[in-house]
């Protein structure tokens, strides 16, 4: 019967001295005159097992043979190991060539730079690196879905084509069926021939669908795909990434706030509870303290500030900042680094200036703020932004006059506010973002199995 490697490493005790059956690969292959080693690999745990053999075996030489890379089948017997720090090891009885791999196999058993395994994306999860970082992102997926699904919300599937852009602002990719030649050599575009006869786009964000659907069960939450074409070669910047937006009418700011650190102490948590060989990994080769970083901010009580009163503390502050801190602008990543340090641990900075905030942002009665908020962690900076949606239509509509906004296309967005809307306040959280905290892999690139950037779609 074939086991998973997985399965091998939790039910040790069980198969110690029984003849088992593996199927995976070779990831590293160590022959000697009499004997070889054989690092096994099947995906399914992050540890592999050694599998050794001598010249007894009948096909001894054929064995090898074989490279890195070759998909095998192994039939073995499970024994104590006499090697150092390794409680077992497979005796190899026989065995069977599932897939063979030449010479000319990229992912050899050597330290790899990240810029050539990107490169060679489709294989790059199988190096250490890659297999823990793409089976973090599944396992922080998992947890997100089941901390909302648990507590009672809706999982909405937004539309990745829209008319609208919920920011107010930014560059987004056109989608058309329109022959681009014949536009061009007529020097003007007609929507009304194009495929949704209007202009089209993919989405930057969910949330003003996801609104709609809040304001109908109470909690919602959208986790997909979202595109930005921003022309921007960053390590935190990706054309497309994946954003978790939950809605939740009936509730506040501080309702809002508490949401968010709930839910992200409860994905780092499940995180740390359910990848244990993969962060001892990160921990040990990537960012050294990981585990006590991630541990601390799930035992923190995240402090909550206002920009205001960020800013007299960024002002008051022995520092020579590259950018000077102002009040009524937007905080910088010093600045923001600053204030961690400054309250030891993650803040969440609240009611911003309206003018640098978007359009559905509520209004304070100050009339210069909005109840907005960033939650601010240790060594990432911002993870996380957020706010009360304003429900008053008269005050929205104004808003979006006041930006210059069109309205066309959003006439159900502001209808919300007349047929039954309420207070209600939502966050969005890039998926990414969060996987660079929760591994220490700095680039974004890193995080995501097929990375999208300027220049760049392959595969």
């Amino acid at each position: 019967m074939v086991i998973d490697v997985k399965k091998l490493y939790e039910r040790l005790d069980d198969y110690k001295g029984s003849e088992i059956v593996l199927q995976g690969w070779i990831r590293n292959h160590r022959k000697q005159k009499e004997y070889g080693f054989i690092d096994f690999n099947d995906g399914t745990f992050f540890k592999s097992v050694q599998v050794v053999y001598d010249d007894k075996l009948d096909c001894f030489d054929e064995v090898q043979t074989l490279h890195v890379g070759c998909a095998i089948e192994v039939c073995g017997t499970v024994v104590d190991s006499p090697a150092k720090g390794q409680e077992f090891e497979v005796q190899m009885k026989s065995f069977k060539l599932l897939g063979d791999c030449g010479d000319d196999y990229p992912i050899q058993p050597k330290r790899h730079s990240r810029e050539f395994l990107r490169e060679q994306a489709y294989l790059r999860p199988r190096t250490n690196l890659f297999n823990a970082v793409f089976r973090v992102r599944s396992v922080a997926a998992y947890a997100i879905h089941k901390y909302f699904q648990d507590n009672g919300y809706v999982y909405f599937h937004a539309p990745l084509i829209t008319a609208s852009d919920c920011e107010g602002a930014g560059e987004m990719f056109q989608v058309t069926t329109l022959d681009l030649d014949k536009v061009a050599s007529l020097g003007k575009v007609d929507y009304s021939k194009d495929f949704f006869g209007r202009r089209a786009n993919l989405t930057v964000s969910g949330q003003l669908q996801a609104e709609t659907f809040a304001l109908a069960y109470k909690k919602t939450y959208t986790f997909g795909p979202t595109f930005r074409a921003e022309n921007s070669n960053t390590k935190t910047h990706a054309n497309e990434f994946w954003m978790i937006e939950p809605e939740v009418a009936f509730c506040d700011l501080d309702g809002d706030m508490d949401i968010m650190e709930e839910m992200l102490k409860y994905v780092v948590k499940y995180v740390l509870d359910n990848c244990g060989e993969e962060m001892k990994f990160f921990d040990n080769f990537v960012e050294k303290g990981l585990i006590e970083k991630l541990n601390k901010l799930v035992d923190s009580k995240f402090v909550r500030v206002t920009h205001e009163e960020v800013i007299s503390i960024l002002k008051k502050a022995n520092v020579k900042w590259e950018f000077e801190p102002e009040y009524g602008e937007d905080i910088a990543k010093e600045h923001e680094k600053y204030i961690t340090e400054y309250f030891n641990g993650p803040v969440f900075i609240k009611d911003w200036p309206k003018d640098i905030k978007a359009f559905y942002m509520k209004q304070n009665p100050d009339g210069k703020t909005v109840a907005a908020v960033d939650l601010e962690v240790p060594g990432a900076g911002e993870l996380m932004g957020g706010s009360q949606r304003e429900e008053d239509y008269e005050k929205l509509v104004q808003r979006m006059d006041d930006l210059g906004m069109e309205k066309d296309g959003l006439e159900w967005y502001l209808n919300l506010r007349k047929f039954g809307g309420c207070y209600h306040s939502g966050f969005g959280m890039g998926f990414e973002r969060l996987l660079i905290y929760l591994t220490g892999v700095e680039n974004i690139r890193d995080v995501i199995p097929y990375p999208r950037t300027p220049g760049n779609c392959e595969f």
